[in-house]
């Protein structure tokens, strides 16, 4: 679910407009009429969806000090904005003490509240990513830090909990760019072994000939080039963790000494005189099938009995939609926040299709692809406009149905497979530009030229100046295709500029 906006004022009017001015941001709203409310949302589980507080100082039940106080034992990262008809000095010194992030006067201005929620947020995100980083860093992440809401997500997260409980080796299995990695550290963080080094290789990105070395190390001389003694990845993970990425890549004759190493619980360096102990939990991944790869001989069957003691499978993320939500609103306040832009929120209609899409690459690629639209965005929204290449995706899938209706169940040759092509997009509206009607034949121009402009003035919120600028003609030539196209109605129901109707009624 997405990120909301809590509004505390026990004035009802107050209530309405902050509401109005925040619904204009994109942003969700949450209200309640007093302090005591209040501090029951935030003690509830609705306390997850909240990112920021506007918080009224003079209320008649708990006023804004007693709900900050209160708020600050559990809670010391979440943003509050603190309004108020005292503008005094004392107020605000007041409030800034007890943990507002900003004060703001009554009656504020829309302009006024938009900046300085944008900035409580983005020092909220900023605050909360540095707090992650530091975990990351210090091997202390834990479960509570991962963005989990569908109950896939959360099975996985209560198997990882119960795996952290002892140092019985995993294997985590899943796609490329499900979180493999993330959940292994919180397996780690979530053990007695939190704190402890966490080491992790890429079994399929080692050089063939340096692999021995970087896994169990190597004495001084041991070969051509070898200077100095090196310690390999599980002398660096004595006492901690050691995650091997990819496992199915490894070298068979390197998985015969990674199972004595298991089994023995020692190392043997290259050009040692005798085996080193070692105290290691191992944790490995991979994105392929090892049974499968057991079953070929190109993956020992006593090693993956060994690894595959306690495994972990984590869904793509096309079979847990749930998660989507939360994670774009994560990564969109984060790379804001990074860029410093002003975005804020998502369009309903961008929302739907982010849930709608397939996301072959998963996480990761939902991550870049919020990125990207964050780069290019030049509101506080993002939009669908903003995803060309998911809308356009989605476009294809859907044109591939209307074909497939249209010619009695058999698909035209569209060069998308079936297998590759994305999920269904469950009615929503295709916003990628089609070249071809659904016979397949080409459309008209003018039928192209007025989707653009129907696009764009949704996109531009009915702002005409700004339509014509990005359409790259003068606002009478807009106009004049308005008349011509047929467009004028669908233009004012967009809320366009007053200038039209004397236009339209001179025409």
């Amino acid at each position: 679910m997405a990120q909301s906006i809590l509004i505390v004022d026990d004035d009802p009017v107050q209530r309405r407009l902050l509401e109005a001015a925040i619904g204009r941001l994109g942003l969700i709203t949450l209200t309640a009429p007093g302090g005591g409310p209040a501090l029951d949302l935030l003690f509830s589980p609705k306390a997850d969806q909240i990112s920021l507080m506007l918080l009224d100082l003079v209320m008649p039940d708990i006023d804004g000090i007693q709900v900050l106080s209160k708020l600050r034992a559990v809670n010391p990262d979440m943003p509050v904005i603190v309004l108020t008809a005292k503008g005094g000095i004392d107020s605000a010194v007041e409030a800034m003490r007890a943990g507002a992030s900003d004060f703001l006067v009554k009656p504020a201005s829309p302009e006024r509240i938009k900046v300085s929620i944008q900035n409580a947020l983005k020092l909220g995100v900023r605050s909360g990513e540095v707090t992650r980083l530091k975990k990351k860093q210090q091997n202390t992440l834990v479960f509570d830090d991962m963005i989990a809401r569908s109950p896939a997500m959360k099975q996985v997260m209560r198997i990882g909990q119960r795996a952290a409980q002892s140092s019985i080796p995993i294997l985590i299995e899943g796609e490329s760019g499900v979180g493999k990695e993330l959940i292994a550290r919180a397996i780690q963080g979530s053990s007695e072994r939190a704190g402890k080094p966490f080491v992790t290789i890429n079994c399929g990105a080692i050089p063939e000939n340096l692999i021995e070395s970087i896994l169990f190390g190597h004495e001084k001389g041991a070969f051509t080039g070898a200077s100095d003694k090196h310690l390999g990845k599980f002398q660096e993970a004595d006492g901690g963790t050691l995650f091997l990425d990819e496992i199915g890549e490894l070298r068979l004759d390197m998985q015969v000494k990674l199972l004595r190493a298991l089994q023995e619980g020692e190392i043997d360096p290259v050009g040692a005189k005798r085996p080193v102990k070692v105290d290691v939990r191992i944790i490995s991944a991979t994105n392929r099938d090892l049974a499968d790869l057991t079953r070929e001989n190109a993956f020992r069957e006593d090693l993956y009995y060994r690894l595959n003691v306690f495994p972990v499978f984590i869904p793509p993320l096309r079979e847990r939609q749930e998660d989507i939500p939360a994670l774009s609103q994560y990564f969109m306040q984060r790379f804001a926040a990074e860029e410093n832009k002003p975005v804020a929120g998502f369009s309903p209609d961008a929302l739907s299709l982010l849930e709608t899409y397939a996301w072959p690459g998963n996480v990761r690629q939902l991550e870049n692809t919020i990125f990207r639209a964050v780069v290019l965005c030049d509101g506080d929204t993002l939009d669908v406009m903003d995803f060309p290449q998911i809308a356009n995706a989605m476009g294809v899938t859907a044109h591939e149905r209307r074909a497939t209706s249209a010619h009695g169940g058999e698909s035209e040759n569209l060069g998308v497979s079936r297998a590759s092509s994305p999920a269904p997009s469950r009615g929503l509206p295709v916003y990628g530009m089609m070249a071809t009607d659904t016979a397949g034949h080409m459309r008209k121009l003018e039928e192209v030229e007025a989707e653009i402009i129907r696009m764009a003035i949704a996109r531009y919120d009915g702002r005409m100046s700004e339509v014509a600028r990005r359409l790259g003609i003068g606002r009478s030539t807009l106009y004049r295709k308005l008349k011509d196209l047929g467009l004028e109605e669908h233009a004012l129901n967009a809320g366009a500029d007053d200038e039209i109707e004397p236009k339209r009624a001179a025409g």
